[in-house]
């Protein structure tokens, strides 16, 4: 079932994902050679608590930290460890954000600072992830269908540039919930048309989960993080976005 959001609960949200925006930015700010994934999951620790919410993935059963890091061939759902950054890394952060009942969602990715000179292939491949965000929130405007937001994520990332959404990890509907109805794959399931419309008052989390190789993926001994089948960097870009008569309302903002 689709929950449908009221005014005053998507204000809520927005509050929520002002936090959550806030301390994201500064958690990828502090990104660097030699600081570890554990200083950066608790940067965000402190400052969520600071600002006044909830860390949302502490809320996740079994989950204890803030934050969900992915560096270099991590997927998704990479515990934060004593890692220490290098630079030429890709880390991803996915961070939530629980407040006064509701939840938030967001992820970006970066390269850490080195000594590069030109841009490479994977400051490209970077570029792409977010280009294909932005052109699916544009897709969500009341009377279109999740398989609009689905197909602009495909077409910039698989058809235009030959990288590869991940099956298996998808969007969702968030709110009272972490993960809420619909699924929001980043591939087109079938029909437009068969997809759910998009309607005033839905909550949904748009993700771009692609890989510079294949789409396979493996599930590490832990139980929890997920890498690529073969290796090869992977690129996560999340934002909460709220379905309004006049077009995508950026909640994480």
């Amino acid at each position: 079932m689709i929950h449908l959001k009221s005014p005053e609960q998507i204000k809520i949200m927005q509050h929520g994902g002002h936090i959550l925006a806030t301390v994201l930015g500064e958690v990828m700010d502090a990104v660097a050679p030699g600081v570890t994934e554990l200083d950066l999951d608790r940067l965000a620790e402190r400052r969520i608590r600071e600002m006044g919410g909830e860390p949302g993935f502490m809320r996740v059963e079994g989950y204890k930290h803030t934050t969900c890091m992915s560096t270099n061939d991590v997927v998704v759902h990479g515990i934060p460890t004593e890692y220490a950054l290098q630079a030429g890394d890709v880390v991803g952060v996915d961070c939530g954000v629980f407040y006064k009942g509701f939840h938030t969602d967001m992820s970006d990715s970066k390269r850490v600072k080195g000594e590069r000179g030109k841009k490479d292939a994977i400051d490209t491949f970077l570029e792409i992830g977010k280009v294909a965000l932005d052109e699916a929130i544009a897709q969500a405007v009341v009377g279109n269908h999740v398989g609009h937001i689905s197909k602009a994520i495909q077409d910039i990332v698989e058809k235009q540039n030959g990288y590869s959404i991940v099956r298996s990890l998808i969007g969702h509907g968030v709110g009272k919930e972490l993960h809420e109805e619909p699924e929001v794959p980043g591939y087109l399931r079938g029909k437009i048309e068969k997809t759910p419309k998009l309607r005033i008052g839905m909550t949904i989390a748009v993700e771009v989960i692609y890989n510079m190789g294949t789409a396979e993926v493996m599930l590490d001994r832990d139980h929890w993080t997920i890498r690529t089948a073969d290796g090869k960097i992977a690129g996560l870009y999340e934002r909460t976005i709220a379905i309004t008569k006049d077009g995508p309302l950026m909640v994480t903002k």
